[in-house]
C-alpha cells in the first residue's frame, strides 16, 4: 500500500506549525512560564511535545480523509472548517507564549474547542474515522482551555496578562 502525496502532505501539514510554536514555547519556558502560579495539576512539560506530535499526527491524518471522500461543497465546508481550527491553534501559541495574553489566549482557546467540535460534527457524516481521529484533540484542548483559565486566573494581577 502506497500513500499518495496528499496523504503524506496534510498529514505532515499541522506539525509546520507545531514546530514554529514549539521554538516559540521553548524560548519562554524558563524566562517567564515557569514563574508563573500554575496549578499542581497541570502536565509536565515534558509531555507536550510528544502528545502535540500524535495530536497533529492525527488531525492531518483526519483532514486527508475528508479530502479524499468528500466531493464538491461537503468537501470545501469541511476543509474550510478544519484550516480554520488549525489557525486557531497555530495562533494560540505566540499570544499565551510571545505576547503573554493570558485572557486573550482563554477567549482564543474557547474559540478553537467550539472549532474542533464543529469540525467532529461536519466529518463524521463524510468519513466517521476523520471524526474519532479528533476526538483526542478535542479532550487535550479542554484540558488546555482549563489549564489557560487557570493560570490567567492566578495571575491576573501580574503584568503583562
Amino acid at each position: 500500500m502506497s500513500l499518495s502525496k496528499a496523504a503524506v502532505g496534510l498529514t505532515l501539514l499541522p506539525h509546520l506549525g507545531g514546530l514554529a510554536g514549539g521554538y516559540i514555547t521553548k524560548n519562554n519556558i524558563k524566562s517567564w512560564y515557569e514563574k508563573l502560579d500554575r496549578p499542581s495539576w497541570r502536565p509536565p512539560n515534558w509531555a507536550f511535545g510528544p502528545v502535540w506530535t500524535i495530536l497533529y499526527t492525527m488531525m492531518g491524518y483526519a483532514s486527508y480523509l475528508i479530502y479524499r471522500d468528500a466531493v464538491g461543497e461537503y468537501r470545501n465546508r469541511a476543509l474550510i472548517l478544519y484550516g480554520s481550527q488549525l489557525a486557531l491553534n497555530w495562533l494560540w501559541t505566540p499570544i499565551f507564549f510571545s505576547y503573554h495574553k493570558l485572557g486573550l489566549a482563554f477567549g482564543e482557546i474557547l474559540l478553537l474547542l467550539a472549532n474542533i467540535g464543529l469540525c467532529i460534527g461536519t466529518f463524521y457524516p463524510i468519513n466517521r474515522t476523520a471524526s474519532y481521529l479528533l476526538v483526542p484533540y478535542f479532550g487535550w484542548v479542554s484540558l488546555a482551555s482549563t489549564l489557560t483559565y487557570q493560570i490567567w486566573q492566578r495571575n491576573k494581577d501580574k503584568k503583562s496578562t
